[in-house]
């Protein structure tokens, strides 16, 4: 067992005292200006900060037909290990980083409100909290350090008093000596290197405790910044330090100080003025915010009256504190909001500034199933939920049911929504291109900003884990079932007609389920390696003959025959090869062989999948009567039958991911289905 000792042993050799000096340096201003000449990075503004932070985990450029895409993997959260990661948004994201591109150069993004907009469950606050702790990490960072200022108390020169808002140092230099200033840190740098420059003044606090020294030491500005100290700043929301959040009351609890600050009434019998800045808070969220990020929690449900402050906040980088001037300010303002409340913007007249100030960026709804998937194998795989097994495709067929409740009907003639699912994500079909695809997807401009919300979903599948305490799996028709039923008192759903559209796409749903396991089951019952061989050597053999015009030898009489025309189209037409095609796959295959014997290779069935998947189909033909899969419905299994079924059951689970019972509930449900078709055909 480990001892207390030996646990803070492990701690003592980890820690990195170095950096955590770095981190809380303290210096003169002196100091800090030779700090901003080698690095002048450290005098970023908040929205140059938070886009280089954004590119200093890297980008993959993405070809997508024609064009590249940005995938930027800071949204894959690879700090906390993809916790928080944002799926299947790339162009969404790609949008957000260009508007915060535009405002890092100063293209005029920066005077404008960021606002996220898409439907409830989007990953908007998502990705907000990622750029909040992004930032906080990156202030963390060499690369990422800024700075502030505080004043040495005139009583006791081991006390400052800091700079409630964190604001930059450089403020301190008057504006006349800002050019000149900017010229000498900027003289070592390359032609190609970032600027210092100069803009902005001092907040009410440091400018009355500037013409309070500048007055003590009659007009000395030298001797003013003596008085000045310097130190590293790292971005915090727990602290409330260059990390605002604010989020709308009830109108009777809330008032614009919670954004700009307030008095501090104990202090005003200390200095005798309510409007003497060291008795006022400036605790305002964009008081805190400044030099880093604030987040307006569904923006548009705020008071009109707040809207003012957020207007001259991001047109003019300015708020207006009680009793006090404007006050400069410099950081991030980003909001989100839902399609009602975006919608009332719209239509009224009077938030026409706000509109205008304001720059949308949809984040829709996944649209494409492998992310959709991504979303709920984060919380529901075989680590996280313990003891109970997720049966193969459960997770799947949940995921593509929300997809296509986001997807609109398709306009192109003779192609179902459930196609155009798997278009989008990856299949090919037929006569469909990548610009086909692209043009698909601008023919619907609302999808993806309807439909049903992942958070849905997870509460079905976390119903699903736990109504069904006796089961040591769940299946597909559990979630599914809990889907169905959660529709009936879904708190966002109204429209009976609506509902009825989720319920028959959810039968959409069970239909390809049932085709996925009938395949599954055909190819665990075909999955006889050798005679798959045998059988794919015997088709071999007989198309060389057929296509070189030549006999083939039979192996048990050794006299030469015609080639076997009724086995090969056999195997052909389980891939829907029709006769007048078969000539063109048979010469395709044995082109292929020649091919790889040029290049000294052995032909291997599967690596050819339309062939591989013939065979198994074929296979599977001749071995399930042999089997008897249906007797499973009957309960009446004879020994040779079980010793079969159980041998299919183990290819399932060592195969597929099934465990026992779930691999048994899936074989008496592709028995069920085969024992229906028997059925039908019978009558």
């Amino acid at each position: 067992m480990v001892s207390g000792s030996e646990i803070v042993s492990i701690i003592s050799q980890r820690q990195d005292r170095d950096q955590f000096r770095r981190k809380n340096w303290v210096g003169t201003f002196e100091e800090y200006l030779e700090i901003v000449r080698d690095d002048p990075k450290v005098t970023r503004t908040a929205y140059q900060r938070i886009y280089d932070m954004i590119l200093s985990y890297g980008v993959d450029v993405v070809s997508k037909g024609r064009e590249k895409e940005h995938q930027y993997r800071f949204f894959d959260d690879p700090l906390n290990n993809g916790h928080d990661a944002v799926y299947g948004l790339r162009e969404p994201l790609h949008n957000l980083v260009n508007a915060l591109k535009s405002a890092a150069y100063e293209y005029g993004i920066e005077k404008r409100v960021l606002l996220l907009h898409g439907p409830v469950g989007s990953s908007k606050s998502t990705i907000v909290r990622l750029l909040k702790q992004g930032l906080q990490r990156y202030s963390e960072t060499d690369e990422g350090a800024l700075y502030t200022l505080g004043w040495v108390d005139e009583e006791d020169p081991n006390e400052v008093h800091w700079c409630p808002m964190n604001e930059e140092p450089l403020h301190l230099i008057p504006d006349r000596f800002r050019d000149d200033v900017a010229a000498s840190l900027n003289a070592a740098n390359d032609e190609g290197g970032f600027k210092v420059r100069i803009r902005g003044e001092l907040d009410p606090f440091c400018r009355f405790m500037y013409q309070h020294r500048l007055k003590k030491y009659d007009g000395d500005w030298t001797r003013v910044v003596q008085d000045v100290r310097v130190k590293r700043v790292i971005l915090s929301e727990k602290d409330r330090v260059g990390i605002g959040t604010f989020q709308p009351k009830d109108e009777k609890n809330q008032d614009a100080t919670e954004l700009t600050g307030d008095i501090n009434y104990r202090k005003i019998a200390v200095y005798g003025s309510d409007s003497d800045p060291r008795a006022f808070n400036f605790d305002g969220e964009f008081n805190v915010a400044n030099r880093g990020i604030v987040e307006f929690v569904e923006v548009l449900k705020l008071d009109v009256a707040f809207l003012y402050d957020l207007l001259g906040a991001s047109q003019e980088h300015r708020i207006k504190p009680k009793k006090f001037a404007q006050t400069d300010i410099d950081e991030v303002i980003i909001g989100h909001t839902n399609e009602p409340e975006y919608r009332r913007l719209k239509n009224n007249e009077f938030m026409e500034a706000l509109r205008d100030r304001t720059v949308k960026i949809d984040i829709p709804y996944v649209t494409t199933l492998e992310h959709e998937k991504q979303i709920y194998e984060k919380d529901y795989n075989q680590n996280t939920v313990q003891g109970k097994h997720i049966a193969p495709h459960t997770i799947e067929m949940a995921a593509m049911w929300a997809i296509l409740t986001r997807l609109e009907e398709p306009k192109h003639a003779g192609l179902s929504r459930l196609q155009k699912l798997k278009l989008y994500n990856g299949k090919t079909l037929p006569g469909f291109t990548e610009e086909n695809i692209a043009e698909l997807r601008d023919q619907a401009h609302n999808e993806g900003l309807v439909g049903i919300s992942p958070r849905y979903v997870q509460d079905k599948i976390s119903n699903a884990l736990v109504a069904h305490p006796d089961a040591s799996s769940i299946n597909p028709f559990m979630v599914l079932n809990e889907l169905e039923n959660g529709l009936k008192h879904h708190s966002l759903i109204n429209d009976e007609e609506l509902k009825q559209e989720y319920r028959d796409l959810l039968g959409v749903v069970k239909e390809e389920y049932e085709n996925i396991v009938k395949l599954e089951v055909q190819r665990a019952i075909a999955a006889d390696e050798d005679a798959l061989m045998r059988l794919c050597g015997n088709y071999i053999d007989n198309i060389k003959a057929y296509t070189q015009r030549e006999k083939v030898k039979n192996p048990f009489t050794g006299q030469y025959e015609e080639p076997d025309e009724r086995l090969m189209r056999s195997i052909e037409e389980k891939i829907d090869i029709p006769d007048s095609r078969k000539d063109d796959f048979r010469r395709e295959i044995m082109n292929y062989i020649g091919a790889l014997s040029i290049d000294g290779k052995k032909f291997d069935y599967k690596t050819n999948e339309r062939l591989n998947k013939a065979l198994e189909l074929k296979l599977f033909e001749d071995q399930k009567d042999s089997i008897k899969l249906t007797s499973l419905v009957s309960n009446v299994i004879d020994a040779d039958t079980q010793k079969k079924i159980d041998v299919v059951k183990d290819r399932l689970i060592r195969n597929y991911g099934y465990d026992d019972e779930s691999a048994t509930d899936v074989l008496n449900y592709v028995a069920s289905i085969f024992a229906r078709g028997d059925t039908k055909e019978k009558s």
